[in-house]
């Protein structure tokens, strides 16, 4: 598959992602889109879904080949258990963490939030998640103690 078409299946499988379109995400994916290339402006396909909270995309992506802990965008972005994290969609933690995202990994490169310091932003509280993320092992800073 030559440069360009890789550009576009990739392009186009964020798009399916961004509209919730799983039977078109299918197809894409069926195609030879890469589950875990970024779209042109560098958002990847799972981080996509995460925010949506749309766990069976997330769950689809996954098993074939998206990195959970492969950071998206440039800046605006980040990992894909902080965007569902920070928006509460507890079904997508679940399968980010089953997929095997780490739950104490930091957005921009290391060093900024984990998924749980998100729950805890001021407008973006979310003790079901936040539960959902101790007990899958999170380091808790005593601050949120």
């Amino acid at each position: 598959m030559n440069r360009r078409t890789v550009k576009k299946l990739s392009n186009k499988l964020v798009i399916a992602v961004h509209f919730a379109d799983i039977e078109a995400t299918r197809r894409l994916l069926r195609a030879g889109a890469d589950a875990d290339r970024p779209d042109s402006e560098g958002t990847t396909p799972l981080y996509a879904a995460a925010v949506r909270g749309d766990a069976e995309i997330a769950e689809l992506l996954i098993a074939a080949g998206a990195d959970p802990n492969r950071e998206s965008g440039h800046g605006e972005e980040g990992l894909p258990l902080c965007g569902a994290a920070c928006w509460g969609h507890d079904d997508a933690v679940r399968v980010l963490l089953a997929g095997g995202a780490d739950v104490n990994r930091r957005e921009d490169g290391g060093f900024g939030r984990t998924a749980i310091q998100w729950t805890t932003q001021a407008g973006y509280e979310q003790p079901s998640t936040r539960q959902i993320l101790r007990d899958a092992g999170a380091f808790v800073p005593l601050a949120l103690v």
